[in-house]
C-alpha cells in the first residue's frame, strides 16, 4: 500500500507573514522526483504565479543535502536519491484576499494552492497535513476552521488532516486564529460559520438562521426528494474587514471578505443593504456547490492548473449563479419582492452603463476572462462586458422565456436540474470527477431540458450583444419595467469620478460622453471647476449646480501637468430602469408568485 504524501505548515513568527512548509515523499522517483505549486486557483481565472511567493526551498534525503533543480517559473525536480526525501520551503503571505494566504499576529489564512507543493505522479494518493500552532502565550487560544477532514486532530484544532488525493487537498482552505463560531444544521448536514476579525455585537444567531433558509432551499432545488447534500460538513468563513468584498467557492466551504458593517447587530431588526448584499455574497456562493464545482465545463474536468483552461461557458457558470444567488434570497422570505426587484433594477442598469456590453458577447467575455475580465483597465466599461451580471439577466431572460413558451411547466430550474443529474451527481461527494458539460452543446442541452425553443435567444444574447429583452418578458410576471424618462434632467460629466486621497480622479471616461469629447481621460486628477476647487467627495454637490448644456472650465492635473479644457455638460445618456411589483391582472401576480416564491 503507497504512502500518503506527508506536509506540515506552521509559522515560527506570524509578524514576518512567512509560513514554513515541508513536504515528505517516502518512495520519490527514481531520475529525480519533481514538484510544482499551480499557477491559479480554481474560481477565479487569471495566471497568478503563485510560486513566486516562495521565498527560500531546499532538499534533503537521510540528513544529506539533495539538489533542487528549476525546471519552470512553478517547478523543481530533485537530484536522485535513496531513501525518503523532504523539501522544506517558506511561503510569504501577505495577501489579504480570498485567493491566496495571508498571516500576521491576528489570524491565519490559506488555500492549498499557495502553500501545497504538487508531487508528480503521486496527485491521486492519500495526501496529509500537520497544521501547527504558532509557539507563543499569544497563540494559545488559536484554532483552526476548514472543511479538511481531520485525521488525528480535534475539530477545530491543530494537528493531522487527510484528503485523498492532491486536487481535495487544495479545494479546502484553512482559516487559524481566534474567530466567532456558530453551527447550524441544514437538512441534516452541519454548516459551521466562522467569522474573523472584531465585529462588536455580531448578531450569529440571525445570521445561522438566515442562512439555514438559504443552504436548506438550494439542497432541496438540486435533491428534492432526498434532501441530500453533496458534502459531509461545510464552512462559511468570513474576513470582515473595514471596507471589503469578495468570495471563492470550494467544494466544501467558502471563503469570504466583507465590510464588519455588513454584518447583522445584535438587537438591530432592520436589514441593511450591506446585510442583504452579505447574504448574496454567501448564496452565491453557495450555489457554487452545486454549479461549478460539480457541474462544470469540460475542460475544467478535471482542472489544469499549470495554464489557462479556456471555456465560453462561465456565463452559465457564474452568469446563472449571479442569478440565483438573490432568487434564492426573495424565494425564502429572506428579502421580499420589492428588495428583490431593486436588487435586479441595480444590474440591469449596470449592464446598460457599459458600452463594451455592444462589442462583446457573453461567450466571448467567458474566453477572454483571462486576460479581459481579470485584468480590467480604466477602458474596460467601453471595451467589456461582465458575464457575471449580463449572464444573471441572460439566465433571467431564459428563465422567463422557458416559462412563457411551456405555460408555465417548466423553467429555468429544470434545466439547473437536468444538468445537475446528468453532469454533477457522479462528484456528490467530491472524490470523483465527472464528464463535465460539452463546450458546444448547451444550446441543446437547454432546449432538451426545457422543452423550449431557445435558438432565437441564445443566437441575439448570448453568443451575439443584444441586450436581453426584460422590458418585452416581465409584465407578463406581474412586474413593470419603467424608465424614469420625465424625470427632470440632471447634467452629467461621462466619466466615474473616485477618491485618490484628498483629490478626486476620473477612474474612467464613458465613450461618446462629455469628459471624453473635451479629451479628458481616465487618470486625471480634478483641481477645479469655474476656478472653484473640486475635493474628493466634493465633486457631485459642484455639478448638481449646473444644467444640461452649461460648458464649464475644467482644470485637471495629468501627471504633473496642468491642463484647462472646456466641457459642455450633457444629459446622462442612460435612463435608469424601475422596476415594480404590479397588483393585478390576477394572472400576471399568480405568474410573479409563481418565478419569485416557488423554486419547482
Amino acid at each position: 500500500m503507497a504512502t500518503p504524501i506527508r506536509y506540515t505548515i506552521t509559522s515560527r513568527d506570524p509578524a514576518s507573514h512567512v509560513y514554513e512548509v515541508t513536504v515528505t515523499v517516502d518512495r520519490p522517483a527514481a531520475d529525480g522526483q519533481v514538484f510544482s505549486l499551480p499557477a491559479w486557483i480554481p474560481g477565479s481565472y487569471m495566471i497568478r504565479e503563485f510560486a513566486k511567493n516562495i521565498v527560500q526551498i531546499k532538499g534533503e534525503s537521510g540528513g544529506r543535502k539533495v539538489t533542487l533543480k528549476k525546471r519552470d517559473k512553478h517547478t523543481w525536480q530533485a537530484a536522485p536519491c535513496n531513501g525518503a526525501l523532504t523539501l522544506s520551503y517558506q511561503v510569504y503571505a501577505w495577501d489579504l484576499s480570498v485567493r491566496t494566504a495571508h498571516l500576521d499576529q491576528t489570524h491565519g489564512f490559506f488555500n492549498g494552492t499557495s502553500v501545497f507543493l504538487a508531487v508528480h505522479g503521486f496527485e491521486e494518493g492519500q495526501h496529509v497535513v500537520e497544521i501547527v500552532r504558532p509557539e507563543g502565550e499569544a497563540f494559545k487560544r488559536w484554532r483552526v476552521a476548514t472543511s479538511l477532514p481531520e485525521l488525528k486532530a480535534r475539530r477545530y484544532g491543530f494537528g493531522s488532516y487527510v484528503a485523498q488525493n492532491y486536487d481535495e487537498l487544495i479545494d479546502h482552505p484553512v482559516e487559524i486564529g481566534s474567530f466567532a463560531l456558530a453551527t447550524f444544521d441544514a437538512h441534516g448536514t452541519q454548516h459551521d460559520v466562522v467569522i474573523t476579525g472584531q465585529v462588536p455585537n455580531l448578531d450569529l444567531p440571525r445570521l445561522c438562521a438566515d442562512l439555514k433558509k438559504i443552504c436548506e432551499a438550494q439542497i432541496a432545488f438540486f435533491e428534492p426528494k432526498t434532501r441530500r447534500a453533496p458534502m459531509a460538513r461545510y464552512v462559511f468563513m468570513t474576513m470582515a474587514v473595514g471596507d471589503g468584498y469578495g468570495g471563492l467557492e470550494h467544494r466544501a466551504s467558502t471563503a469570504l471578505i466583507c465590510a464588519r458593517a455588513d454584518l447583522p447587530v445584535k438587537g438591530r431588526a432592520e436589514q441593511t443593504d450591506g446585510y442583504r448584499t452579505y447574504l448574496g455574497l454567501c448564496s452565491h456562493e453557495y450555489f457554487h456547490t452545486w454549479n461549478v464545482k460539480r457541474i462544470k465545463p469540460a475542460v475544467f474536468a478535471p482542472y489544469d492548473l499549470r495554464q489557462e483552461g479556456y471555456t465560453s461557458l462561465l456565463w452559465l457558470f457564474e452568469g446563472f449563479t449571479s442569478y440565483y444567488d438573490d432568487l434564492f434570497l426573495v424565494r425564502t422570505g429572506v428579502i421580499d419582492t420589492d428588495n428583490y426587484l431593486k436588487l435586479l433594477a441595480k444590474t440591469v442598469n449596470g449592464v446598460l452603463r457599459g458600452s463594451g456590453r455592444k462589442k462583446q458577447s457573453v461567450a466571448e467575455s467567458s474566453f477572454d476572462a483571462w486576460v479581459k475580465y481579470y485584468r480590467q483597465d480604466e477602458n474596460a466599461p467601453n471595451a467589456i462586458v461582465s458575464y457575471y451580471t449580463k449572464g444573471s439577466l441572460v439566465a433571467l431572460g431564459l428563465d422567463l422565456t422557458i416559462r412563457t413558451q411551456t405555460r408555465g411547466r417548466r423553467s429555468l430550474d429544470d434545466v439547473m436540474r437536468g444538468l445537475w443529474l446528468r453532469y454533477g451527481r457522479d462528484f456528490f461527494e467530491g472524490d470523483a470527477i465527472g464528464a463535465g458539460v460539452p463546450e458546444d452543446q448547451m444550446l441543446a442541452l437547454m432546449e432538451e431540458l426545457s422543452g423550449a425553443s431557445l435558438k432565437r435567444f441564445y443566437d441575439r444574447h448570448i453568443v451575439g450583444t443584444d441586450d436581453v429583452p426584460l422590458a418585452e418578458l416581465l409584465p407578463a410576471f406581474g412586474v413593470g419595467h419603467d424608465d424614469e424618462s420625465g424625470r427632470d434632467l440632471k447634467p452629467w460629466l461621462g466619466a466615474r469620478i473616485v477618491k485618490d486621497g484628498a483629490d478626486a480622479k476620473l477612474a474612467s471616461v464613458y465613450e461618446g460622453g462629455p469628459a471624453a469629447l473635451a479629451g479628458l481621460s481616465a487618470g486625471d486628477k480634478l483641481v477645479a471647476m469655474d476656478g472653484l476647487r473640486v475635493v474628493a467627495g466634493g465633486f457631485e454637490g459642484l455639478l448638481a449646480r449646473y444644467r444640461v448644456n452649461d460648458t464649464v472650465r475644467v482644470h485637471v492635473f495629468r501627471r504633473d501637468e496642468l491642463l484647462d479644457v472646456g466641457v459642455r455638460l450633457k444629459a446622462d445618456g442612460l435612463v435608469p430602469v424601475k422596476l415594480s411589483a404590479l397588483g393585478k391582472p390576477a394572472a400576471t401576480v399568480r405568474q410573479r408568485e409563481s418565478w419569485l416564491k416557488k423554486s419547482g
